[in-house]
Parts: C-alpha cells; sequence; structure tokens
C-alpha cells in the first residue's frame, strides 16, 4: 500500500553531482507513493542436483554433494531510485531549466549548470534486473562407530558457497544493461543496496554430537566460519588520496619517508592523487557454541496402587461373571525436586566473532563507513542462554 499510495518523505541524502555546478555535499530528496504502478512480472528457473556416493561406495558413507543453478528475470522492477544512482544514470539537463529525469524521477536545478535543488523519487516501475546465480553444499556426517570401536558420537562437516555469476541491470525498458555484480551500490537502490551482489559468500562448519546413553549424550557444539567476498567501492564516492611520491622530483613530498629500492607508484597521476578505484576487502569471522542438553533417564516405576487392577479396570469379576466397566484413571504423576527441574534444560554458551574482526572500510556507506548489508560493527558478542522444556 505504501508503495501506491504513501506520503511524501523529506530525507538530505549525501551526494556527489556529475558536474561542477556548485551542488552542496547533502542535497534534499522526496520519497512518495506512486498510484499508477504496474505489477512486477518475474521468470524464474532453477536445477539443482543431490549426490550421494555412498550409496555405491561405502567409505564415502554420510558423505553429501548438491548444486543448484538459480536463474531470476524481474521486470517493472518496483523500487525508490537512490539519490546518487538517480544522478549518476539520469538523462541530459534541460537547455533552459537544467532539469534532468529517469523514468518518473526528477533532478531540479537552479537553471541550466545550476546546483541541484531537490530530487524527486516517487515509487516507479523501472527495467530489469536479471540474476543468474550458484549454490554449492557438502555436507559429510561421520559417525564414530562406524570405526569399530564403540560409539563416541558424531561430527557434521559442512560448506556451504553461494556464487553470484551475474547481475545485470536494465534501469529504463528497453534501455542500456549494466553490470552490477561485484559492485557496492551496483543495482537500483544504489549505496543503499550495499554489497549484495558480492561474487562470492561461504560459510564452513563443524559440529560434534555426544553418542546416545551415556553423560555425553547431551554434548553438541562446534564452530562457524564466515566469509563475504571482495567487492569493488562505488568510484564516485571513493576520495582521492594524494600521493606521497613529486613527479616533478621523483622523491617523496615533506614529512613521508623515502620508498623502498625498486618502488613503482603505477596509479601517479599528474595531479598527486591516486586512481579512485578500490576493492573492499574480504571479511571473515569465527563462531563457537556450545550446547548441553539434561535428558536423565526416567524413574523406576512406581508400585501400584491398593484397590487398581493392573490392567486398568477393563476386566473385572462380578457375581461369577466377566464385565467391562470404564478404566479407572492412569494418570501419572511427575517427579518432583531438582531432577524435574534439571531434566529437560538446555544450556548454551557461545561467542560471535571471536577475534573481533571488525567491517572493512566502504566509502560508499556515507553514514557508517560499512556495508550494512553483509557486515555488523557488534564485534565480539558473548552469550549464554538457559532453556527449559515443561
Amino acid at each position: 500500500m505504501f508503495e501506491l499510495f504513501g506520503g511524501t518523505t523529506q530525507t538530505f541524502p549525501a551526494v556527489k553531482d556529475t558536474c561542477a555546478c556548485g551542488t552542496e555535499p547533502q542535497v534534499e530528496q522526496h520519497l512518495q507513493g506512486n498510484p499508477s504502478l504496474n505489477p512486477e512480472i518475474a521468470y524464474e528457473y532453477t536445477y539443482g542436483g543431490v549426490l550421494t556416493p555412498g550409496k555405491w561406495w561405502a567409505p564415502l558413507q554420510g558423505l553429501t554433494l548438491s548444486a543448484d543453478f538459480i536463474h531470476i528475470d524481474i521486470r517493472n522492477f518496483t523500487t525508490t531510485l537512490d539519490a546518487q544512482t538517480l544522478i549518476n544514470k539520469a538523462g541530459p539537463q534541460d537547455p533552459t531549466t537544467g532539469t534532468q529525469t529517469l523514468g518518473v524521477s526528477t533532478i531540479l536545478r537552479n537553471g541550466h549548470n545550476g546546483p541541484i535543488t531537490l530530487l524527486l523519487t516517487p515509487e516507479q516501475n523501472l527495467g530489469r534486473e536479471i540474476l543468474s546465480a550458484w549454490d554449492f553444499e557438502v555436507v559429510e556426517i561421520f559417525e564414530t562407530s562406524r570405526l569399530g570401536h564403540g560409539d563416541w558420537g558424531t561430527f557434521t562437516a559442512t560448506w556451504n558457497e553461494t556464487y553470484m555469476a551475474d547481475v545485470d541491470v536494465q534501469f529504463l525498458p528497453n534501455g542500456k544493461r549494466f553490470t552490477a555484480v561485484g559492485k557496492f551500490g551496483g543495482g537500483f537502490q544504489g549505496t543503499n543496496g550495499g554489497g549484495s551482489f558480492t561474487h562470492n559468500r561461504w560459510y564452513a562448519s563443524l559440529f560434534y554430537d555426544g553418542p546416545s546413553g551415556s553423560w555425553m549424550q547431551g554434548i553438541d557444539g562446534g564452530f562457524v566460519v564466515h566469509y563475504i567476498g571482495q567487492y569493488w567501492d562505488a568510484q564516485s564516492l571513493v576520495p582521492q588520496v594524494r600521493g606521497f611520491i613529486n613527479p616533478a622530483t621523483g622523491l617523496p613530498f615533506p614529512g613521508h619517508p623515502p620508498p623502498h629500492p625498486g618502488f613503482k607508484n603505477p596509479n601517479q597521476i599528474n595531479d598527486h592523487t591516486v586512481s579512485q578505484t578500490r576493492k573492499v576487502r574480504e571479511w571473515v569471522t569465527l563462531d563457537l557454541i556450545v550446547n548441553y542438553s539434561f535428558n536423565l533417564p526416567p524413574p523406576a516405576a512406581q508400585s501400584e496402587v491398593a484397590g487398581y487392577a493392573k490392567d486398568g479396570g477393563k476386566n473385572v469379576k462380578m457375581a461369577g461373571k466377566d464385565k467391562n466397566v470404564m478404566p479407572v484413571s492412569t494418570a501419572e504423576y511427575n517427579p518432583c525436586g531438582w531432577r524435574a527441574w534439571l531434566n529437560q534444560t538446555t544450556l548454551t554458551f557461545g561467542i560471535d566473532n571471536l577475534f573481533d574482526s571488525e567491517p572493512p572500510f566502504v566509502a560508499g556507506a556515507f553514514e557508517n563507513g560499512y556495508d550494512e548489508s553483509t557486515t555488523n560493527a557488534k564485534g565480539r558478542l558473548w552469550y549464554m542462554a538457559i532453556k527449559k522444556r515443561f
């Protein structure tokens, strides 16, 4: 409903104009609904397969391999354009007013080649988003009893990867298609979409479950490694960094140490700044978790209650005849005390981001300097939990 009838919302995003028009670093933007929207249309197909080689070769018992290919083609994509995306992709200025448009979104300027005064970005139907990706997974479940030396528990190893093969974005129907994969803010949402289209992301885990029939059966613990691959930063928002070699003299600028022998700076340009192209580093984190569940054996059977038949009263002799009567109550009474409270209780201890890895710097993420869609700034997080089942 908001996409159709939402009221106007005012915001002041940080932008970089594509011309030297004196535009302020932050401009006013109005977001609102659009009752003229058309429904989106999506075409999707997937292919996949699962392989369990242990069925024909015993040493590989417990191994499962799977792969899936996904292709999604969304047309009439509905969204609100990011401010910087509108500025980068809008058409030419009107020779009189300087107004620029991209669909129904509009850039208002103070005359031709004048500074931006307002961005109007209602919800609109854009062109297409075409996504192709692969999902891979390898799972190995190893039961130690297979070694022939008793049951010492079960190990489960998992590796799961998503590889984004291609993401094409078409801002207007029948318009030019742009590649967004491997780029920060490459989609319709611009920098608000973050690095959602990074090529590689995967996680690997190893968990242990204790053997049944012993005190170790309640143990369940392991670790998970998360990996977010590299991707290109938003080039228009990467700050220029002054080079430390003076091209006129070949010597370092004042305050910089001399370069090591054989140093070459291929990015040096005439205005003493380095190239604006940069990659966002990968982000790797390690999580640990340990659970212990108390599953106490049931208490010994209670002695029979006087006056109650063993068969629950279904067959009772009356005057030399067998007669069926309604069964008597067979209600069970749960034991009380510490055993009752401890049974079916699970204790959990875990650490997220064990090595306190900071998210990599992203110049295009104006608000906080990191990509909120793929990383977080929580740092190392310890937690404990108690769960009781009644």
